[in-house]
This record gives structure tokens, sequence and C-alpha cells, in this order.
């Protein structure tokens, strides 16, 4: 009569197995909502990608999905071995509420982050943080909708906390008892095997599941679809905590095959090598002097998010940008130039410093490496005694710009305190590019006629949250959707570029000067073009000067990137120089030299690819290359395609390069002499 009722007295590992089963399967289905959100936010991206490859995406993001539900749930299996298994469960239930809140957070922060960059979250969100966080956060505050996706992310971790404690009462039990020591290590043996197996992400031997696994599809979004943005994060950090990912490239190929695949890539017949042993590509560059009289000073006008998606010139008759295609009609356009990196301080070192954006070193104005010389713009024209000026809308602070071109050899700034009664203002970055070109004018009429001078010209207006002035002089972008905003924003950029050009043309200088005006990126639309998203990187190059147009013609098909613009620029003055760029002369190339370019995402994604003519090949980690044929004119269209030598001869070509300028960096010969 005293005997307990059994059949009501299970042992708890019945019930708290089913607990952390019911809590992978209660995870996959939030994270399942969050893919499906991700999927809307970026829906116009699947116009062409097929339905099984968008169900593909799901399947193959459970995998991933998988990984981090059994990592979070890998404590609470050691519970298993005790006698009273999860006991009440309060901690089990705290740690998995707070695990679901970063995760959901995590998947409502990547909504916008994936909109704006095309890709996962990686360390460029590190980056943002590191930042200033008074402008980072007034940049979120002001160019997202902070509140609705608070509101957002409190109802799906709501929701996710009221499906844990319907779970909880689910598989409760009422009075517990102990169990044999040895039932304990069975199950907490099992499960660990289940969770070690998800942690894996597959039953393979070898390698875990790894992002590359992801890439089932053609099309660049249906394969980052399958990702999961917690996981891409985490692994961001345990890349850079092993130290720079980068660094194996360094020995990808025998140092002296590198070095000569990287100068048979650079040099032309107007190179002659210097100090061969110690400078890999360090040169005399003899120019091909056509023009007949050379221009004397060089005006860099670096334009934000400029893209040739909406360049009228460039085939898209928009009408975002009237002023730059009427500048098209006064100097030679390149109509194949690409970023070398998706963001303005790659944009910055790869134009003025003429580096490439490398593995690992993204952000090399702030990273150690960053204090080596390069040869440069500021290197190569202050041996020639150039005065020199860099006009900004904001703060010089970010990036470190002002540290990394001091130590270039630039001497003059001028950012946002030095702007007195600006036409508008904004909190975050700063003036607007009509106060910017302005104040450039100002500048370039006050330096000392005596001397040649270059100067850089960086705009802001296009970048969220957008510094526009309260009454435009141009009118508002209408039928882009929520690309409006944006276009807007160019549209007064390109408006306000014109405006510099006409008073320019007043000046006595403006017929001594030779101007290029580059995108320092693109940004995110709504294709998607190779699996490196190629339409980020195209970007337009205009030079304008006296006689460019007449002598080398108003339209050039050659590959270039940012880092063939130093010397390009720098040849027009007619008088050979000696510099170490990682690009070339583009008037001076050899006949059938279509031109070449290596171009990388900012962030941890440790895609590469290397340009030329109408070829891409884009090597991603872990994975083969994938060979393939773009076009832009008439239509754009990208197709893959297999050509073993072909592809075998362009990825030596990516790797030599690469090592070459990492080898270069790490051992700083990046400058002259």
């Amino acid at each position: 009569q005293n005997k307990p009722d059994r059949s009501q007295n299970f042992p708890p590992l019945l019930g708290d197995t089913a607990f952390l089963a019911g809590y992978i399967v209660l995870y996959l289905i939030m994270m399942a909502v969050l893919r499906a959100l991700l999927l809307y936010r970026n829906i116009e991206l699947t116009a062409s990608i097929p339905s099984a490859d968008i169900i593909n995406a799901f399947l193959e993001g459970i995998r991933f999905d998988l990984i981090i539900a059994s990592i979070t749930a890998v404590p609470l299996a050691f519970a298993l071995l005790f006698p009273s298994g999860l006991g009440k469960r309060k901690l089990a239930i705290l740690w998995l509420v707070v695990m679901g809140a970063i995760v959901s957070f995590v998947g409502i922060v990547e909504l916008d982050f994936y909109h704006e960059f095309h890709t996962r979250l990686n360390s460029l969100a590190f980056q943002y943080l590191k930042e200033d966080p008074a402008t980072v956060s007034s940049m979120i505050w002001n160019g997202f909708p902070v509140v609705k996706y608070l509101l957002l992310w409190a109802f799906i971790w709501g929701a996710y906390i009221i499906g844990l404690r319907w779970l909880n009462r689910l598989t409760r039990i009422k009075e517990p008892r102990a169990t044999l020591l040895a039932s304990r290590v069975a199950f907490f043996l099992l499960v660990f095997f289940l969770f070690a197996w998800g942690g894996r992400g597959t039953l393979r031997s070898g390698p875990p599941l790894r992002w590359g696994d992801a890439f089932q599809s053609k099309h660049l979004f249906a394969n980052h679809l399958g990702l999961n943005g917690s996981y891409t994060l985490v692994k961001a950090i345990l890349a850079s905590s092993k130290g720079n990912p980068g660094k194996k490239w360094l020995s990808v190929l025998p140092d002296q095959d590198a070095l000569d695949i990287t100068r048979k890539l650079l040099l032309t017949k107007q190179d002659k090598l210097i100090e061969p042993d110690v400078f890999p590509v360090l040169r005399q560059h003899t120019p091909i002097n056509k023009i007949k009289n050379n221009p004397k000073n060089i005006v860099f006008i670096i334009m934000e998010s400029f893209s040739a998606e909406f360049i009228g010139a460039l085939g898209h008759h928009y009408g975002i940008t009237p002023e730059f295609d009427k500048l098209t009609q006064e100097g030679l356009l390149f109509d194949r130039f690409f970023s070398n990196g998706t963001h303005t301080h790659q944009g910055m070192f790869a134009s003025i410093a003429c580096f490439p954006n490398l593995p690992g070193y993204e952000y090399l104005m702030q990273q150690p490496e960053g204090q080596h010389g390069f040869s440069g713009l500021p290197a190569v024209l202050k041996r020639r005694n150039f005065n020199d000026v860099y006009v900004y809308n904001g703060d010089f602070s970010w990036d470190n710009q002002e540290g990394f071109f001091t130590n270039q050899g630039m001497t003059r700034f001028i950012g946002r305190k030095a702007y007195k009664n600006p036409i508008f203002s904004d909190p975050t970055w700063g003036v607007s590019d009509e106060d910017m070109f302005n104040k450039a004018v100002d500048e370039l009429n006050g330096l000392p006629t005596d001397k040649p001078f270059y100067a850089v010209l960086q705009s802001l207006s296009n970048h969220t949250p957008y510094a526009l002035p309260d009454k435009l002089p141009v009118d508002e972008v209408t039928g882009f959707g929520e690309l409006n905003l944006h276009l807007t924003a160019q549209r007064y950029s390109d408006w306000a570029l014109g405006q510099f050009f006409e008073q320019a043309k007043q000046t006595d200088w403006y017929d001594e000067t030779v101007f290029v005006i580059v995108g320092d990126h693109g940004f995110s639309i709504n294709r998607q073009l190779s699996e490196i998203d190629l339409l980020r990187f195209h970007i337009p190059m205009l030079i304008i000067g006296s006689g460019i147009k007449e002598v080398y013609g108003s339209r050039n098909h050659t590959v270039g990137t940012q880092v063939d613009m130093v010397p390009t620029l720098v040849s027009l003055l007619g008088k050979p120089f000696k510099h170490q760029c990682w690009g070339r002369d583009l008037l001076a190339l050899p006949s059938g030299d279509l031109g070449f370019g290596i171009i990388k995402p900012s962030g941890s994604d440790q895609t590469v690819a290397l340009i030329k003519g109408d070829k891409i090949l884009i090597k991603r980690p872990h994975e083969k290359p994938v060979l393939g044929q773009y076009a832009f004119y008439p239509l754009e269209s990208y197709r893959s395609y297999d050509d073993k030598k072909e592809k075998d001869n362009m990825e030596h070509q990516l790797k030599g390069y690469i090592q070459t300028a990492m080898q270069a960096l790490l051992r700083n010969k990046t400058g002259l002499e």
C-alpha cells in the first residue's frame, strides 16, 4: 500500500530529452521565419532565381541552423548526467531565452545589413562598431527603421519564449525520480552524439560543414540565403582570434613563380625595374607622351557610392546623373572600370596609395601595416614639390584617413570643422556635397601659383542617412521604390559635381589641370551578376583635361581598377617617374591587352576575383575557382563555363599577384626606395 505509483513517476531523462529535442525544433522554426523575412526583404533579388534553388536554400539552411542550435544546447546535455537532470529547468530556460534573444536579434539586424551590403554578417559589422560610436549610432538611427525592427525582434523573441514555456509544460515530469548512473550516461552519450553531429552540420569525414557548402546555386542570393548569420558572425570572430586569415596566400605558389607572374602582369615596355632583388615591382615608368600641352596639376574627385548602374553615359538612362553625362562629352570614359573593394576605405587606399584590397587587409588604413610607405599619389608627387589639399565633407578621423594620408605625405586637410555657415550640415556625417565642392574651389584658388598641386575631393552626401539640404536643387527621384532616396542623393551629388566644374572653368588653373572622377564603390541593387556581385564593383572612371579626348578618344573598354589611376594620371604629366603601384598606365598598354583587375568584397568574405577583358575568375575559400564571361552592354549578362587551360592560367595569375603584394606589404617593400 505504501509503494509509489510508478506509472506516474517516470525518470526525468525522457522528459528532459524531449524538452531538448523540442528546443531544436523550435529554434529551426524561428530561423526559418527569419530566413523567410530575409527573403522578403530582398525579394527583388529572386526575379531570375528558380523556385527550386530557393527551396534548396531553405533546406541547406537547416544544416547551418542546426550548428548553432546544437552548440547552444550542448551545455544542457551535460545536465543529463545529474540524478535530477535539468531539475526545475529555470537555469536551462534562462540560458535558452538569452541565446534566443541573441540569435533572433542577429537575424533582425541582418535584414538591412544584407540589403545594404549583399553579404551575411561578418567582420564588417565589427569594423563599424569600432568606429566613432556617436557617428555610427546616428547613422543607424537616422538611416534605418530602428523602432520597427526592435518591435519585430520583440515579437519574434516573445513568440520563441512562449514556445519554450509550452515545451516545458508539455515535457514536464511532475514527480521525477533518480535514475541509475548507467542510464544517465547512456542517454548523455546519445544526446551528445546527436548534438555533436548537428554542430558539425555533416556526417562526412574530414572537415565540418563550411560556408562554401551553401553554394549550391549559380545565383549568389540563393547561396547566401542558405547561410546562418550567427554562424557567419561567429566564424568571423574565430578567424579574427586565430590571426589574419589572408596569410594563407603567402605560400600558395613558389615565391619566384609568384613574382614572375606579377611582373608579367604589371610591367610594360615603358617600365624598367629598379632594385629588383629588393622591391617586387618598383620601376621607372617612361610615359608615351602624346598630348601637346601636358597638364600641370591633378584633381582626384572620389564620388561616394557613384554606381555605374545609374550612370546615363554607361547606358542607364534614368536621368540620375545628367551633369556627369555632360562631362563625359569633354573627356575619356572607362566603361569597364571597377572598385578594388566595396567600401570607401578600400576605395581610398586603392585610388590614392595604389595598393590593392587584399584578403585580411581590407582595413589597411587602420591596421599596423598601413603605417608603411606606399608609392601612391602623395609619395610620387611630393618628390616633384607639389602642393596638396584634401577636401572632405566629414571628419578625417573616420577610417583614420588623416593619419594614413599624413603618413603618406599629404599635408593639408579640410574637414567638417573648417566650414563656416554651410548651406547644410548633417549631424551624422557633416556638410553637403555642395558645400564641399564650393570649399574646394576656394581652396584651389588660394594655392600658390608658382608650384603645381594635386587635390583629392571626396564627396559624402550619397551615403545613408544622406546629407541633403532641406530644399533640394534637383527633383526627387521616384519610381525606384526604396532606392528613391538613395538615387535622389546620387542625383544631388551629380548636380553638385556639375556646379563645381562650372566654377572651376572660370579659374586660371582649370586649363592646366587634369581631372579624374571615379566612384569609391557601387551599392546593392535588385540584381546580382556572378558569384561575387560584380555590379557592386562596377563604377565609372572619367578623365577630363586639355587634349585628352582629342588624343585618346571618348570611350575606353580596357579593364581597370582603382590601383591603375595613379600611374595613368601621373603619366599624363609627361615626365618619367618612379613608382611601385599595383596597377598600370591604362593609356600605354600594348596592342591586344584588354586590361586586368583584382577585386575583393569588404569584411571577412575571402572571395577574390581576377577580371581580364570580358572574363572573370572567382575564387572562394576551400572551393575550386569558377570561370565566367560577363557583359554590361547592351544588356547585362553572365555565364559560367569551363576551359581548364584558361582557368588554370587565370588562377595562377590571381594567386601570384595576391601572394606577391601581400609579401611586399608584410616586408614593408611597398613604397619607393
